[in-house]
Parts: C-alpha cells; sequence; structure tokens
C-alpha cells in the first residue's frame, strides 16, 4: 500500500511540480495538468508512451483527451490522495512531452 506524501515530500517534490505547471486540486488530493499539442497523432504518442511506463510501475494516471490536449490527474487511490508513485509519473511525464513534444505545440 502507497502511503501519503510527508510534509517534507511535498515541499521538496511537489513544489517544483508545480513551478512547472502542475496544479493541486481543490476538491481532492491530487496533481492535475493539462498539456497541448500539434495534433492527435503527438496526444496519442504521448499518451502512448505513459501508458507503457504506468504499467511497468503498476500506477495509471487519470486522462482525458480530445484531439490535441491531454489533461491529466495524479492520486493515488490506495493512499487516497498524492504518494511519491504520483511525483514519479509526473516527473516522468514532463520529461517525455519536454524532450518529444514542448517545441512542436
Amino acid at each position: 500500500m502507497n502511503k501519503l506524501l510527508s510534509i517534507e515530500l511535498r515541499t521538496s517534490k511537489v513544489v517544483p511540480l508545480i513551478d512547472r505547471g502542475w496544479t493541486l486540486m481543490r476538491d481532492r488530493d491530487a496533481l492535475k495538468k493539462k498539456f497541448e499539442f500539434s495534433d492527435f497523432v503527438d496526444a496519442f504518442s504521448f499518451m502512448t508512451k505513459i501508458a507503457f511506463k504506468a504499467e511497468k510501475l503498476n500506477h495509471h494516471p487519470e486522462w482525458f483527451n480530445v484531439y490535441n490536449t491531454v489533461d491529466i490527474t495524479l492520486s493515488s487511490h490506495d493512499a487516497n490522495g498524492l504518494s511519491i508513485n504520483d511525483v514519479n509519473l509526473a516527473e516522468f511525464i514532463d520529461s517525455v512531452y519536454d524532450s518529444n513534444y514542448s517545441k512542436k505545440s
């Protein structure tokens, strides 16, 4: 079972994610970010890259895709809030976006 992030980890790990565009949701302990792409193929390719990593980690995002946008929410259901798995997946998601798509959109 995942453990909720400590106050120290929230400061050292979540604050930098907020600086990178992630937001804390008001109604639950979760991170959210919207990604935009040049077209549907890039958005779907991005989701596929994330899906393979999420499957390896056995930690899956909540997401919503319409054409060239992908909205991602991260929260650990078994911890009932943010865990280190959410931080790690958010960092991976940002790295995929930065290295493959940030200059295209």
